[in-house]
């Protein structure tokens, strides 16, 4: 592949995003990956993507890998649902390691642009924004017993009955999963009661979208609860109830906001790139990306890839370690990202069906993948994914030179060592 084998079209300016725009065409999901959760890049450049989509295409709402009640701390700020704040003090609600995942300057951007977009439109026309993930158990307790305790005694007396039954383990997670592992009792029951309990209410309140909030954080709850148990096992499934619930909230979300509504989603690729395309479907295991092609149809869904080939990443050294600014080497060689770096060393975007008729890209090949735990000085014995690359996406994103993102300095909530063996 010395020579330009497929065409590509060079990224310099927000402009040459037009070939990617028309790509999506009339899709109603489109999924914006990254190969870190720390690269400045990804998130700029997403966050072009997404204006556009918004502006031109009249997308409703960013969902992203994210805890619900933080995120929706932000959707309430951008909307206008509670008194004008910094935005730099709004996100400080993301405590959760890793931090910076969210509270960064680049996430700032973006809420920036999204409050003054919501300014000039109707209730009805503002755009969202929301977290998918599955992580926040006890935030998500605590929120429904905030409301409930002011409109519905019963719900909130079966939420106070779920948070009891966590009670003897800390809020720590890790020791409600072993827990859950040696002794043959556990708190989904109470979860379960408490899931219905609150879906049979009706919620009012200021905010018009508190009732489908109140319901999501019982929703989380109800599938973090059975992460938590799934975890330990140490098996993929606690992988496909993470992404499970990430599906089945974007749906919600979906049909929350109408039959016409139209979805951008930000997730590490490892949960956007279709996972039958690579190593992860021989272990049984899917993701947000695959079950969204299975569930809308393949031309409803648009799955766009991000990677680089050398630069700087921030990360910790192991789960809940400070976070560093690391050093990203050059990829493997061999790699999809060595392979776009030896065609030039453009910034570019690749369509997939501009891939058909390359055969080294017709069989999987390595796809760099950093979380948030990551080790530069062993990159080159993991962190690539085989992949074959013009079926797990639509179209590919690629940096030369990339920086890393720069976060807000916090501390975090909880460090939860040793919970999370898969760290993106």
């Amino acid at each position: 592949m010395a020579n330009k084998p497929f065409h590509y079209t060079a990224l310099t300016k927000e402009k040459d995003l037009d070939v990617l725009i028309n790509e999506i065409g009339d899709a109603r999901v489109v999924m914006l990956g990254e190969a870190s959760h720390g690269t400045s890049e990804y998130y700029t450049w997403r966050t072009a993507i997404s204006r556009r989509l918004i502006q031109e295409k009249g997308f409703n709402f960013i969902a992203v890998e994210g805890d619900w009640p933080e995120s929706y701390a932000v959707n309430r700020l951008i909307k206008g649902y509670q008194p004008a704040s910094k935005i730099a003090d709004v996100l400080q609600v993301y405590r959760r390691w890793p931090t910076w995942m969210w509270a960064n300057w680049e996430v700032a951007a973006l809420v920036e642009w999204l409050r003054e977009y919501n300014n000039q439109h109707k209730v009805g026309e503002k755009a969202g924004f929301y977290g998918l993930d599955v992580y926040s158990l006890w935030e998500s307790l605590d929120q429904i017993v905030k409301y409930l305790e002011q409109t519905d005694g019963q719900a909130a007396e079966a939420t106070r009955n779920a948070i009891s039954c966590f009670e003897p383990f800390s809020r720590d997670p890790q020791k409600y999963a072993q827990a859950t592992a040696f002794v043959p009792t556990d708190c989904e029951q109470e979860v379960i009661e408490m899931l219905q309990k609150v879906q049979q209410q009706r919620i009012f309140s200021d905010d018009p979208e508190q009732e489908f909030n109140t319901k999501q954080n019982a929703l989380v709850a109800a599938n973090a609860e059975k992460y938590y148990r799934a975890m330990v096992q140490g098996s993929g499934e606690s992988w496909n109830v993470r992404d499970g619930h990430m599906m089945e909230t974007l749906d919600r979300l979906l049909e929350f906001h109408g039959p016409d509504s139209k979805a951008i989603v930000w997730e590490h690729n490892t949960h956007i790139g279709d996972a039958r395309y690579t190593e992860m479907g021989d272990h049984g295991m899917y993701n947000i990306g695959q079950l969204a092609r299975e569930q809308y149809g393949r031309e409803n869904v648009k799955l766009v890839g991000f990677g680089g080939y050398q630069g700087t990443v921030i990360a910790g050294s192991s789960w809940g370690a400070p976070m560093q600014k690391m050093d990203v080497p050059p990829a493997r060689e061999g790699s999809w990202e060595a392979m776009l770096h030896n065609i030039s060393t453009d910034d570019k975007i690749i369509l997939s069906r501009d891939l058909q008729n390359v055969p080294e890209l017709q069989r999987r090949i390595g796809h760099r993948a950093i979380g948030v735990v990551y080790d530069p000085k062993i990159e080159m014995f993991g962190n690539y994914v085989p992949t074959i690359i013009p079926e797990r996406y639509d179209a590919f994103i690629y940096f030369e030179d990339t920086e890393a993102v720069h976060p807000l300095r916090m501390k975090s909530r909880s460090k939860e060592p040793d919970l999370y063996p898969w760290n993106y």
